[in-house]
């Protein structure tokens, strides 16, 4: 095994983690970028918030999968949160895998403030 590779998710396998609610996607490009096409639910947060914002993705139960074009960007927000205790992953390939894949797509901006809690467990 490649080192690091157990940090990586491929697309199918994280739409299909998000759509049960098992895993929580995190594009990490710009909002320009952001708004022509991003996986259905996916928050938002630039790659160069990722460090200010860690206690923010921290609250959130749960893994997290990070997309961004290529992978690139991504693979960067899970090295900024790599001994946080965040289970960060980085989708294989990015959005241009995920279109390769015929996987669903959304467009406009975030639809709910990126900032809002995720509702834990033990309070549901």
């Amino acid at each position: 095994t490649r080192r690091g590779s157990s940090r990586r998710i491929d697309p199918e396998a994280a739409a299909q983690a998000a759509a049960s609610g098992a895993l929580v996607i995190v594009d990490v490009r710009e909002m320009g970028e952001f708004t022509t096409g991003h996986p259905p639910g996916a928050r938002h947060v630039p790659v160069d918030e990722v460090a200010t914002r860690a206690a923010e993705l921290a609250e959130i139960d749960g893994p997290v999968a990070f997309i961004c074009r290529s992978g690139m960007r991504s693979a960067r927000a899970v090295a900024v949160l790599r001994g946080t205790g965040i289970e960060a992953k980085n989708v294989r390939g990015g959005m241009l895998a995920w279109e390769r894949s015929g996987l669903p797509v959304e467009t406009g901006r975030p639809r709910r403030a990126t900032r809002t809690k995720t509702t834990r467990r033990e309070d549901r």
